[in-house]
């Protein structure tokens, strides 16, 4: 011990680090699947890549829908439309299928498409179907980091560690559903209000079916809620695939 240093003062500079340790590695499993996914896009989109400042950016507005979102569900309160969905679950089963049908599901993905739409659509970059579900994949990232985030003084390690990576997963499929829908409507020069309100309503109606199976039932509904996660990503590989080709295909017709 360094001379002249109280005993007390060393022991809580040592509790100190060791708290920092552990919320470091805490943090870890936000982190490192939200670099995982980042890099996995950017190299999906390798045919015609978007700035990395842009999709920074877009990270970064999901941090703020994630800000949105919350005051989204504190504006319910007044109204006497905020609940505890836990609570729901264990009292009012219809009631917590309304609430994550008309609450959760829409608030959750218009928080994140406010910002799609406001800010994503004005890059000049924007040029291929394919940046719709890019760039509202990243979206849905910065918004699960943040989700995650608020979540960890609740939950052990290793929920900490199952959430960060499932929670990427989840608004990542969910935000590119509008995110495709408006994408390619943008690209094609056509109204995006038709494309927005379908991409947002099925966005919406999924996210909340599946707030409901993994709250009412944790366990006996995992499988049900998993298969939905899964058929989603069935459909959105398909997409992008498709997008792939015919990126392909036009580029080939430029250098001939």
């Amino acid at each position: 011990m360094a001379q002249g240093v109280h005993p007390r003062i060393v022991n809580l500079a040592r509790a100190l680090h060791n708290n920092g340790m552990q919320r470091a590695l805490l943090v870890l499993p936000i982190i490192l699947p939200v670099l995982f996914w980042a890099v996995y896009h950017y190299h999906k989109d390798r045919h015609l890549p978007e700035p990395p400042t842009h999709l920074l950016l877009a990270l970064l507005l999901g941090l703020l829908a994630a800000g949105v979102s919350q005051s989204l569900y504190v504006a319910l309160e007044p109204l006497g439309l905020r609940h505890d969905a836990g609570y729901l679950a264990e009292t009012n089963t219809l009631g917590l299928l309304a609430y994550s049908l008309l609450a959760i599901g829409p608030i959750e993905e218009f928080s994140k498409m406010l910002f799609f739409v406001l800010v994503i659509l004005r890059f000049r970059e924007f040029d291929e179907p394919l940046d719709g579900i890019i760039y509202a994949s990243f979206i849905g990232l910065g918004y699960a980091a943040i989700e995650n985030w608020q979540y960890l003084e609740y939950l052990t390690p290793l929920q900490a560690t199952a959430r960060g990576f499932a929670s990427p997963v989840i608004h990542i499929v969910f935000a590119s559903i509008w995110g495709h829908w408006i994408g390619r409507a943008f690209v094609a020069g056509r109204s995006i209000l038709p494309a927005t309100l379908i991409g947002f309503s099925i966005a919406a109606l999924l996210h909340g079916l599946y707030d409901f199976m993994t709250l009412v039932q944790p366990y006996s509904a995992l499988p049900f809620a998993a298969a939905l996660i899964i058929a989603i990503w069935i459909w959105r590989l398909r997409v992008m695939r498709s997008l792939h080709r015919q990126a392909a295909a036009a580029a080939n017709k430029i250098e001939r």
